[in-house]
């Protein structure tokens, strides 16, 4: 299909949600985790994290020392773990975040505290409009750059208008939720870190934060990772992939520099001025 990444959305902003007597990764052995798509960054990392307790991810019943993963509907993760269906899901806010609420689960581990700064939403675009509406494309980036930059200096307000109680509706969820995921206190940051849902505090990560310039790194690291992880189907034409290729044929960045340019350079979203490269940092 001819499509390019132009940008990316928000980083971060996933974990891994298990029921309340799952109090480590080894619990998991002969239980069901749910993940929202087989080719996701959800499914990578969670077999990232199980790789390194020493289970194996399967799609099939799981015996000793085994997970078994399933693809399941965001929305129906929540109540999959509180009717005991499941005893975890991996999956993007604020799903995470509700589970808290409802106290159905708890989040053994942040995805962003396993790969560093991932991206998990990106902007897709066909070619077409970007060679033939470049004007129109431009203005779609500079968008959705604008509003990343907004909700970084304006999480409360945020939380506020996407929540139900808003005019707009723009999600059912209710504000607290949504607050939860965009402004933790820095006591929620502390009790994380004590329980080990995250465990670099040296990142500073945010539980979800937003950077637009879409990494070419990322994408072949990813590519490198979809070839070992576990899913259903037919995933063989991995096998030839080449991630430089891949990632270069990916992702068009002309749009999305010009962006940032335009509200004040990478220091905006906090990162050094221009840095356009940079190394994945990966560990479980």
């Amino acid at each position: 299909m001819p499509a390019k990444v132009v940008a990316w959305n928000h980083t971060n902003g996933s974990a891994l949600t298990v029921a309340p007597q799952i109090k480590q990764l080894s619990d998991l052995a002969g239980k069901t985790v749910a993940v929202p798509f087989w080719y996701s960054i959800h499914n990578v990392v969670v077999q990232e994290m199980l790789r390194q307790a020493g289970l194996q991810a399967v799609t099939g019943t799981p015996t000793q020392n085994q997970v078994k993963l399933l693809v399941l509907s965001p929305a129906d993760m929540v109540p999959a773990l509180a009717s005991g269906q499941i005893q975890g899901f991996i999956v993007a806010e604020p799903f995470n975040a509700l589970a808290e609420a409802r106290n159905v689960g708890h989040i053994l581990r942040f995805t962003g505290d396993v790969w560093q700064n991932h991206a998990c939403c990106v902007v897709l675009m066909h070619e077409s409009d970007l060679t033939q509406r470049a004007a129109w494309s431009q203005g779609v980036v500079n968008a959705i750059v604008n509003a990343q930059q907004w909700i970084r200096q304006n999480r409360q307000e945020t939380a506020s208008i996407l929540s139900r109680s808003d005019s707009h509706q723009y999600t059912p969820h209710d504000r607290d939720v949504l607050a939860q995921v965009l402004a933790p206190t820095a006591e929620k940051y502390s009790l994380w870190q004590a329980d080990g849902a995250m465990s670099h505090p040296s990142w500073h990560q945010q539980r979800i934060d937003f950077q637009p310039y879409p990494y070419p790194s990322y994408f072949a690291t990813l590519v490198e990772q979809l070839k070992t992880t576990v899913m259903e189907g037919d995933a063989s034409f991995l096998k030839n992939l080449d991630p430089q290729q891949a990632s270069a044929e990916l992702v068009d960045d002309q749009f999305v520099r010009h962006s940032i340019a335009q509200v004040g350079g990478m220091a905006a979203f906090g990162l050094p001025e221009n840095s356009f490269t940079r190394q994945e940092i990966i560990a479980p």
